[in-house]
């Protein structure tokens, strides 16, 4: 590939000027599809185990919890490649 079919490429994506790499948000849509679906079904448990249906509640409702999920696995992954770094410069945190 040359540097014109980059450079074309690019300009054909503005997204890529809007990211900001060092967050969990530039995580492409397959992975961010992942997440979405691994929160809907830690949000349905935590429903079922507060003693609600899920059926019966608002829309909204739903939204809200999912995306409290969603963000705690953003810091979850946030937090283990924090951890991966630090161990990869030999850093110990714990003791």
């Amino acid at each position: 590939m040359n540097l014109k079919n980059i450079q074309g490429n690019l300009t054909l994506m503005p997204e890529l000027k809007s990211l900001s790499i060092p967050y969990v948000d530039a995580i492409p849509n397959k992975y961010r599809r992942y997440i979405r679906d691994k929160a809907i079904d830690r949000a349905r448990t935590r429903i079922i185990v507060a003693g609600n249906d899920p059926r019966k509640m608002k829309q909204e409702d739903l939204e809200v919890v999912v995306k409290e999920e969603e963000d705690k696995i953003k810091s979850s992954i946030r937090d283990k490649g924090l951890l991966a770094v630090l161990a990869l410069l030999g850093l110990n945190l714990f003791g």
